[in-house]
């Protein structure tokens, strides 16, 4: 008891106030905790998730402007939980009730612009094309079948005896077959969808995939040896965390492009073939 107050103001003090028993830990030193109890060195766990090691660092001291932005931070907190043996979703919880909530989806057209997107360009008209190529092998067969039967005329005129001579006009030459329609136009059916299909060939990857209304296909780690599929009636955008062992087809068709394991990329694709725009 203090000279001059009460029992009542000391029991009543701040300083005999508790702390609430429901705090939880901060989220990195919740990572390193695991990490530590599951023997694993920042080194090893860098390995396994593709994390870079100053970010693994950064995060198990809370600090996650490395990240570059909240979507980052999620998926490198479900990676590091998954490689130390933690459940990922409270840990993204707790992220998102200290970072004011999981974002509202936004069109993903400007996230787009600001990186990699190459310009799009006009796509061939292939109706057209095809077409054409059609009319033109009508063309080629018909005019073969004229022609032969000119050299059968010819053949019986010689049979029945000579007739008067004529000046023969020159054979105009067949028309060259029209080309075949590229491998573009092929991977293009059916035109009613885009369907996109990426395998994890010989590692494991972070992927997000979203529908055109920002509807949220898919986010979470794929791991070696797996395939998923997404279909929307016009666009799907993808964020590879690791896109090196990511091989894609898009609409039928492989995308050729190779990144490089450890790249983040960011990829947008609609109907058609997947190499024209």
């Amino acid at each position: 008891m203090s000279i001059g107050n009460s029992p009542e103001d000391d029991r009543n003090s701040p300083a005999d106030e508790r702390p609430s028993a429901d705090v939880r830990p901060p989220i990195g030193r919740t990572l390193q905790q695991a990490r530590i109890d599951a023997g694993l060195t920042v080194d090893e766990v860098s390995t396994s998730t593709r994390v870079r090691i100053p970010i693994v660092h950064a995060i198990e001291e809370d600090d996650f402007s490395r990240c570059g932005g909240d979507v980052y931070a999620r998926g490198h907190i479900r990676t590091l939980a998954r490689a130390v043996g933690l459940d990922p979703a409270p840990l993204v919880d707790q992220y998102d009730a200290e970072h004011g909530g999981r974002p509202a989806p936004t069109p993903a057209a400007p996230l787009f612009e600001a990186e990699r997107i190459r310009p799009e360009r006009r796509r061939p008209n292939w109706t057209a094309a095809m077409v054409a190529a059609i009319v033109a092998v009508i063309g080629f067969v018909g005019f073969t079948m004229f022609s032969g039967g000119d050299d059968s005329d010819r053949a019986r005129q010689v049979a029945e005896g000579p007739a008067p001579q004529k000046k023969a006009s020159p054979t105009p030459k067949p028309k060259p077959p029209a080309p075949k329609p590229s491998e573009s136009a092929i991977a293009a059916v059916p035109a009613d969808k885009v369907t996109v299909t990426m395998t994890a060939t010989d590692d494991k990857s972070w992927i997000s995939a979203k529908a055109h209304d920002g509807k949220l296909l898919f986010d979470g780690l794929l791991l070696k040896g797996e395939s998923k599929t997404f279909q929307d009636d016009e666009r799907i955008d993808l964020i590879l965390g690791n896109a090196g062992p990511i091989e894609l087809y898009v609409n039928g068709k492989k995308v050729e492009e190779k990144f490089e394991s450890g790249q983040v990329e960011r990829l947008s694709y609609t109907k058609g073939d997947p190499e024209a725009g």
